[in-house]
C-alpha cells in the first residue's frame, strides 16, 4: 500500500475531533517552520579528508550542521546519551553529544568561559534542521586536544583528538568564516561590508596585558628573506625601520578588514607607546593572529626570497586593504 493511500486508510479511522486537532497541529507546525531562520546558501566544508555539512542562514550566521560535527567527534551508543543526560543533570547546560564524556567534561567549562552556545533550527530544503554558529569548531577541537595533551583520553578516543588537530590546523590558514564563506559561495553575495563588521570581535575595549608574540623566529625569516644578517652584528635587538610597513601589509591587512586602522586608532588614545598586537582582544583578535602568523612563518620557510614568499600569502590569504582598492 502507498504512503497516500496507508495515510487515507488511517486517516478514515480518526474521529472528526481527532482528525481536527491533527489539521490544527500541523497548521501550528508550519507557522512554527515559517519563523526559523532559512539556510540560503549550503555545501560541505572539506578538511583532512573530513566533510561539514555547512550553510549561511538568511540573518548572517554561518552554520555547521550538528550532525556533522557529531559525526566527527561523537558517538551514538546508549551509554554516551546517559552521559549527555547525567551531565546535563550536573551542569545544568545542555551537553552536545559530540562533548558527552565524563573524561574531557571538566575541560568543557574552562575552554567555553561563556557556556556552550545554544543550537540554532533553521529551515533546509523545507525541513527543521539544527546546528551550530561555525566558531564553536575551533573550541571543540580545543577541548579535544587539551584532553589529549592532559593525558586523560583513553586509547579508542585518540582518533579524536587526532581529528581536531587536522581542524585546527586547515582553520589556521583562512579562518572558518571565509571557509563556510566559500564552501556555500556567499563570498559572492554577501554585503561589501560584512566582513567589516567582524572588525569589532578583534578590537579589545581595553588594553591586553604585554605577551611576546613576534617571537626570534618571525624576524629571522624576514631578515633571510630580504637578503639580511640575522641576527644583526652590532645590535641583535636592531629592526629596519620598514620592517614596521612590512608587518603591516602581510599581517595586520590579513586580519579582517580596518583591523589596522582601528588598531592604530586605539593606541592614539593612550600615551605610552604600545604595540598593535597588545589592542586585540584576547578571545578572538589574539588568537587570529597568533594563527595567521603560524602560517605566514610556514610559507615564509618554504620560500626562497621576499617576492615568492608574499605571492604565496596573496593567493592564501589575500590582504583586505588590497580587496577593497580593487572592487572601488
Amino acid at each position: 500500500m502507498s504512503k497516500v493511500n496507508s495515510g487515507k486508510a488511517a486517516n478514515a479511522k480518526r474521529t472528526p475531533e481527532e482528525r481536527k486537532a491533527l489539521a490544527q497541529k500541523m497548521v501550528a507546525s508550519k507557522r512554527s517552520l515559517a519563523t526559523l531562520p532559512k539556510a540560503e546558501y549550503s555545501g560541505k566544508l572539506t578538511i583532512g579528508g573530513m566533510v561539514l555539512n555547512c550553510c549561511v542562514l538568511d540573518n548572517g550566521q554561518r552554520i555547521v550542521s550538528e550532525q556533522a560535527i557529531q559525526d566527527t567527534f561523537g558517538a551514538t551508543s546508549s551509554k554516551q546519551r546517559k552521559m549527555k543526560e547525567e551531565l546535563r543533570e550536573q551542569t545544568g547546560d545542555p551537553i552536545p553529544l559530540f562533548l558527552a564524556s565524563k573524561l574531557i567534561s571538566p575541560l568543557i567549562n574552562k575552554v567555553f568561559i561563556n557556556g556552550i552556545p545554544e543550537p540554532v533550527k533553521y529551515r533546509f530544503n523545507g525541513r527543521v534542521q539544527t546546528g551550530y554558529l561555525a566558531d564553536i569548531l575551533p573550541k571543540v577541537c580545543e577541548v579535544w586536544l587539551q584532553a589529549r595533551d592532559d593525558g586523560l583520553l583513553q586509547t579508542q578516543q585518540l582518533p579524536k583528538a587526532k581529528k581536531a588537530e587536522i581542524l585546527m590546523r586547515g582553520l589556521a590558514q583562512v579562518g572558518i568564516v571565509a571557509l563556510v564563506d566559500e564552501a556555500t559561495g556567499y563570498q559572492k553575495d554577501r554585503e561589501r561590508d560584512a566582513l567589516a563588521k567582524i572588525l569589532e570581535a578583534f578590537v579589545a575595549k581595553e588594553l591586553q596585558p604585554y605577551m611576546k608574540t613576534f617571537d626570534p623566529e618571525y624576524y629571522a625569516e624576514m631578515f633571510r628573506l630580504r637578503g639580511l644578517d640575522y641576527p644583526p652584528k652590532e645590535n641583535p635587538n636592531f629592526r629596519p625601520q620598514y620592517f614596521g610597513k612590512l608587518t603591516n601589509d602581510i599581517v595586520y591587512d590579513r586580519l579582517a578588514p580596518g583591523v589596522k586602522e582601528a588598531l592604530k586608532n586605539e593606541a592614539k588614545k593612550i600615551k605610552k607607546s604600545h604595540k598593535l598586537f597588545q589592542h586585540l582582544t584576547a578571545d578572538t583578535g589574539r588568537q587570529e593572529l597568533i594563527k595567521h602568523l603560524g602560517l605566514c612563518l610556514g610559507l615564509m620557510k618554504i620560500s626562497d626570497n621576499w617576492e615568492q614568499f608574499t605571492e604565496r600569502l596573496d593567493k592564501v590569504k589575500p590582504s583586505f586593504n588590497k580587496l577593497i582598492h580593487k572592487e572601488k
